[in-house]
């Protein structure tokens, strides 16, 4: 049967805060098919394209998910057993902010295409946002407050509205039991500067804000996501199935640019990855670590500055994803899209 809307006592409540490009539509699939998580809410952020791009994004995506559950649903009763009275999971899509804290936008079309999703979904007509939602930040508290110690936020993007909650409602912290942020670049080079990872980027002034917060947070950066590839073998796994055609339409673009930027024909799955550390951490190796973001240097901005040696005698900040089995990572992600 389909998962009601109903949570699990052993599911983990989960907001997913996305930018929704190639990436965090993966990552959306693989929390909506985990029957670990309970997916509580997903808010959208202006980052990899402008908030109301990555709204529609998100909701072609979790429309096409809502449908593929029906006609899975279909398949195994038959037709006219009780199909009308299916419970389809209604995850509410709150938008967010529409910019930086401080600074300009900033998007890389060439990496996602002009509609972040490399031009899949373009003919899908998702049902329109209900009126008057909150912001994507008072969600987030919201929410926090009704589970305290239980909420899990995944952040996919730029870390503008959990920053604009952490203004309103400085005790998140200790209402949320888990951050994990796809962000940073630890020990390795950037990927839209020479040593910013692109996240970090776009609003450093968040990503130093919330680092310093005082949250349990994870951080899931370039040093590890650029070990966990989608390779045409992959593809070729998920071609048979449900979400085959989607994945590798949405993913021609991001792959063709990471061959010609890489040498390589496969594409990193920096959001799947940390989508997936929320449900299981043994993929990965953490070490804690005291992480700050540079924000006032012309060649270093959004620069995710580890003190892996501690030279500066801080308390660690964050767990650093430090190592991956990305082998690993990969056969478990073909095999929930794969259910």
């Amino acid at each position: 049967m389909l998962q009601k809307n109903t949570a699990n006592s052993k599911q983990i409540p989960v907001i997913m805060d996305v930018d929704t490009g190639v990436d965090d539509a993966l990552a959306l699939a693989l929390i909506w098919k985990s029957k670990q998580v309970d997916l509580v809410g997903v808010t959208t952020v202006n980052g990899n394209v402008s908030l109301s791009q990555a709204t529609l994004n998100t909701r072609k995506v979790m429309h096409m998910l809502q449908q593929l559950d029906v006609q899975n649903e279909r398949s195994n009763a038959g037709e006219g057993n009780g199909i009308a009275d299916l419970s389809i999971r209604n995850v509410p899509i709150i938008p967010g902010a529409n910019e930086p804290l401080m600074r300009s936008t900033f998007f890389e079309h060439a990496v996602h295409g002009n509609d972040g999703l490399g031009g899949a979904l373009s003919d899908t007509s998702p049902p329109e946002l209900e009126e008057g939602l909150l912001h994507a930040a008072q969600f987030i508290i919201e929410e926090a407050k009704k589970r305290p110690g239980e909420l899990t936020l995944l952040m996919t993007a730029p870390l503008t509205n959990l920053a604009i909650a952490l203004r309103a409602c400085p005790e998140l912290p200790q209402l949320v039991k888990r951050v994990v942020v796809m962000g940073g670049a630890v020990q390795t080079f950037g990927n839209v500067t020479p040593v910013a990872e692109y996240n970090i980027y776009v609003d450093p002034e968040a990503a130093k804000m919330v680092l310093h917060a005082g949250f349990d947070l994870t951080l899931v950066g370039l040093d590890v996501t650029r070990q966990a590839l989608l390779r045409p073998e992959h593809l070729e796994k998920l071609d048979s199935t449900p979400l085959g055609g989607f994945v590798r339409t949405c993913t021609a673009q991001y792959m063709e640019r990471y061959r010609m930027r890489n040498g390589v024909e496969a594409c990193a799955m920096h959001d799947p990855l940390a989508a997936y550390i929320v449900i299981d951490t043994s993929v990965v190796k953490m070490r804690r670590y005291y992480v700050d973001v540079e924000t006032r240097s012309d060649l270093c901005d959004g620069q995710t500055v580890c003190d892996v040696q501690n030279r500066l005698g801080r308390e660690p900040n964050a767990n650093v994803c430090v190592e991956v089995d990305g082998e690993t990572f990969m056969d478990r992600f073909i095999s929930v899209l794969q259910a």
